[in-house]
């Protein structure tokens, strides 16, 4: 079944016990943007805990930590879950996983090494905007500059990545651009690229103090350049193809 998302935020119930039966397909001005299935035969349960609370896709309702982190226990598909709603990451297309490839490629080579870590997703990074406001987010590429004093029992990273990298599609334009700029702005990322193979152009934010202290717009034939680390370079023309 396919239902687009005004008629899926405003029944939302509805189709969460209808995906019991069969896959939702989610589509926006006609394109497919998401999927929600059963989990496993587990819906039920799902449904009593979540209910409409919890959108997968970000509508403006809210679901609690708990209920994210049982939905993201219980489902092999990826979540991040930013200011109290939980997104669904749905599978890239060629032209993003190309942008991917070139800038971790040009990002491992310019830090073999060094203290900082380039790492692709998917790999899971925990901010706080307070020690209770608790995201969850999967960019594309993360540097961390201090690996080995941040992981914890388990193997996982708690600290907040020095730079991040995020190649825009569709279905993440909005979020990568506002909700994903303000929430790396305001808990200590200190870089953000944003590449966006639409436009051919990658946009390199430097924060300090939760603010925008510069930017800049590197389009194609010219050579995007970090603000931190002085030679990290790469031709904006070699990520889009």
């Amino acid at each position: 079944m396919k239902v687009n998302s005004t008629e899926l935020q405003n029944n939302f119930g509805k189709y969460l016990m209808l995906a019991a039966q069969e896959d939702i397909i989610i589509t926006r001005n006609g394109t497919e943007i998401a999927k929600l299935t059963a989990l496993g035969g587990q819906l039920g349960s799902a449904v009593n805990q979540i209910h409409e609370n919890a959108p997968l896709y970000g509508y403006g309702k809210k679901a609690t930590y708990e209920e994210f982190l049982q939905l993201w226990h219980d489902s092999d598909e990826r979540y991040e879950y930013i200011d109290g709603e939980i997104y669904l990451l749905a599978s890239p297309k060629t032209a993003h996983q190309i942008a991917v490839g070139e800038i971790y490629g040009s990002f491992y080579n310019y830090f073999q090494g060094s203290n900082c870590t380039p790492i692709v997703a998917p790999y899971d990074i925990e901010l706080r905007r307070t020690p209770e406001q608790i995201n969850i987010v999967q960019p594309d590429i993360m540097v961390i500059c201090d690996l080995e004093d941040n992981l914890d029992d388990n193997d996982y990273y708690k600290g907040v990545p020095t730079l991040i990298v995020e190649v825009l599609s569709k279905g993440t334009r909005r979020k990568d651009l506002i909700k994903k700029l303000d929430l790396y702005m305001s808990c200590g990322v200190k870089e953000y690229w944003i590449a966006n193979p639409e436009n051919k152009e990658v946009i390199v934010y430097l924060f300090a103090e939760q603010n925008i202290q510069e930017f800049t717009t590197f389009k194609q034939n010219e050579i995007a350049q970090s603000y931190l680390f002085e030679k990290l370079k790469i031709e904006v023309q070699r990520i889009f193809r």
